[in-house]
């Protein structure tokens, strides 16, 4: 099964997320803002996240997801972090359906700064996806 993590993080809590989902899924965190961003060909899923900034997502993220073609994503699953609300996992999920890539219903978020209990969770959460 081929998996890819993609974030966008200003603060580092959805980037601690991201690195917590990708070691359960065994690869590697990857900020859409990054050169290597790029799916590397079609993945069975994409775990992807971003957090609300003033009311929407990141630029950075939103360019990503527009990049996104759904030959290259079979599934998106969401997760977000923020200090405010879950507003941004409607947003990602509108922007991955105006591409017409499947997204799954299950969502991963936490609010505010990660500690363990939170990354063990968002481990939890993307096994659930792996089997």
């Amino acid at each position: 099964m081929d998996i890819a993590v993609r974030y966008y993080s200003r603060s580092g809590n959805t980037r601690a997320a991201a690195e917590a989902i990708a070691k359960a899924a065994g690869t590697e965190a990857v900020s859409a803002d990054a050169p290597d961003a790029a799916l590397p060909g079609t993945v069975d899923i994409l775990f992807v996240g971003g957090a609300l900034y003033a009311y929407g997502i990141d630029r950075k993220l939103t360019e990503y997801l527009r990049s996104l073609k759904k030959e290259e994503v079979r599934k998106a699953v969401i997760f977000s972090t923020s200090w405010v609300s879950k507003h941004a996992i409607e947003l990602i999920r509108k922007e991955l359906e105006a591409k017409e890539i499947p997204v799954e219903d299950r969502t991963f978020y936490f609010r505010g700064k990660p500690g363990e209990k939170q990354l063990r969770e968002a481990e939890t959460f993307a096994k659930q996806f792996l089997a």
